[in-house]
């Protein structure tokens, strides 16, 4: 168990990571946190969707595993968020359900996807959090659109059907900034950025119920009495050295995505194109926007402990990835011209996506559709900690700290 008279390493200042590193730190716990960046919440926990999971989009797993894994933390994200912050995310959180829309290419065709979506309002009818969420959920309903609804939407033959879910997403960016403003504010929180850690190892060999010491190329640091490892993309790499051996199949895939901002309000909902590698949209507030296209953002997909450095892009390249995303969108949602018409500041982002799970999305036997297998793995004092989902890292975290102090 933890006191405050202990020293906590904390590896990683994403979300998961800063969530641990304050939970600590306000119950008097002095935390150092490292991260290869140079500053917090600056890699793929700022430049991603958003998305609260409550589970429908894993309508690849018609087993409910996944649903039931990510509906947890889904549910509780908005008020454990809101304490680590001490703001309202209501501001900037998308205000109408998700439209769910099923490709012609789908793994999933739209009556099983529709009987999945009722068997997963039936798990939120019955979850004691239900009322917690962006809106109240224990009356948890599915909505499938009439021919006419759909068509306000698309016209493409492309598109099968359409579902409305009370799904939420958040601006990671604004939340990304409230984070690092509640590190910054917080004295027992010592940040050493810009330093990556290559090893964790006990101080004396084999002793994993003893102190720890950090490794990198700026020399040693410890020792720590704990050592919580909770790294998006190299974590197994340092699991390898403190004696973990990684648990397989996992994929690191280097997404990209458009945020764009526009000079005026564009009235679109968000929508998913469901279930394969297709995109999303994301509408915060009718001028601030997430647009995805799935083969035109992934760059990069390594399925090495250590993924290779994400290849760079000059404008021309950008500029090629953000028409193709915009094009493959506009052609099954018309609506999406108006943010392009409108577009005021268009930023190209993302970061390394890791999940436990290989394959490809089109095959509806890759493990990708499942993301069940994460939690936390432990060996002694050291801790490794699999995010899972950006919506379950808040709860998780705290579930951690309760479980160490």
């Amino acid at each position: 168990m933890i006191n405050k008279s202990h020293r906590i390493a904390v590896l990683g200042a994403g979300i998961m990571g800063s969530s641990i590193a304050l939970f600590l730190a306000r119950r008097g716990v002095p935390v150092t946190l490292f991260d290869a960046a140079p500053q917090p919440m600056s890699c793929a926990s700022r430049w991603n969707e958003g998305k609260i999971h409550l589970g429908f989009i894993y309508s690849g797993d018609a087993s409910l595993k996944t649903a039931r894994q990510v509906l947890g933390g889904g549910l509780s994200f908005k008020p454990v968020l809101e304490t680590l912050t001490g703001y309202s995310l209501d501001p900037v959180a998308t205000i109408t359900d998700d439209i769910y829309l099923c490709h012609r290419r789908t793994v999933v065709q739209p009556d099983a996807m529709e009987d999945y979506f009722h068997r997963v309002a039936h798990l939120i009818h019955q979850h004691p959090d239900a009322g917690r969420y962006f809106v109240d959920v224990s009356d948890c309903r599915v909505g499938r659109l009439t021919s006419r609804e759909l068509g306000a939407i698309t016209d493409s033959p492309e598109i099968l059907a359409g579902f409305r879910v009370p799904e939420r997403s958040v601006s990671t960016n604004w939340v990304a900034d409230r984070l690092v403003d509640a590190l910054d504010a917080e004295s027992r929180i010592e940040k050493c950025m810009g330093v990556r850690i290559t090893a964790a190892r006990p101080v004396v060999a084999g002793e994993a119920d003893g102190p720890w010491r950090l490794e990198s190329g700026q020399g040693e640091f410890g020792p720590y009495d704990h050592v919580i490892n909770a790294l998006w993309e190299g974590r197994l790499a340092i699991d390898q050295t403190a004696g973990l051996r990684p648990a397989g199949p996992w994929s690191n895939r280097y997404r990209l995505s458009l945020f764009v901002r526009t000079a005026e309000p564009v009235d679109l909902p968000s929508a998913i194109i469901a279930t394969g590698p297709f995109g999303d949209i994301k509408n915060y507030n009718q001028r601030d926007f997430y647009l995805s296209w799935y083969p035109s953002g992934l760059r990069m997909e390594s399925s090495d402990v250590v993924p290779p450095s994400p290849p760079s892009l000059d404008d021309a390249q950008q500029s090629a990835i953000q028409d193709d995303v915009l094009r493959h969108l506009e052609a099954l949602l018309p609506g999406v011209a108006k943010i392009r018409r409108q577009s005021k500041s268009v930023a190209l982002r993302g970061g390394w996506v890791f999940a436990a799970g290989q394959g490809e999305l089109s095959n509806p036997d890759s493990t990708l559709h499942r993301r069940s297998d994460f939690g936390v793995f432990r060996l002694g004092r050291y801790l490794s900690v699999d995010t899972g989902k950006y919506s379950t890292a808040p709860s998780m975290a705290l579930d951690i700290v309760n479980g160490l102090i």
